[in-house]
């Protein structure tokens, strides 16, 4: 399983103050589940991949660094964005994509 282990620290930390995360090995990555639903992931692309509101896909696709996910070349379901690391490579960048699937995996 190949994954940026600096990212899944990055995201751990981000995790720091949430109450029930665990750890899964899942997407060829390293995923986080938060409460039970999986939230974000440090994928085998080395890319950020978080779970999001399917209605916030379109406006998240415009932000530098994001696309839309495929798995073994399928593209995955609205509700999942991936982030190269020209998106998450400031602090304040990094922050707001873990927000975004903290706010989801809340929602639900």
């Amino acid at each position: 399983m190949t994954y940026d282990k600096a990212l899944a620290d990055r995201i751990r930390d981000a995790l720091v103050s949430e109450d029930d995360v665990s750890e899964v090995k899942m997407f060829g990555g390293l995923s986080y589940m938060v409460n039970g639903q999986l939230a974000v992931a440090a994928n085998s692309h080395g890319n950020l991949l978080i779970r999001c509101a399917p209605e916030r896909v379109d406006e998240l696709l415009l932000h530098k660094g994001a696309h839309w996910p495929d798995m073994r070349g399928k593209p995955m379901s609205k509700g999942w964005v991936e982030v190269d690391r020209t998106g998450t490579s400031s602090t304040v960048e990094f922050n707001a994509w873990i927000k975004e699937a903290l706010d989801f995996a809340h929602s639900q």
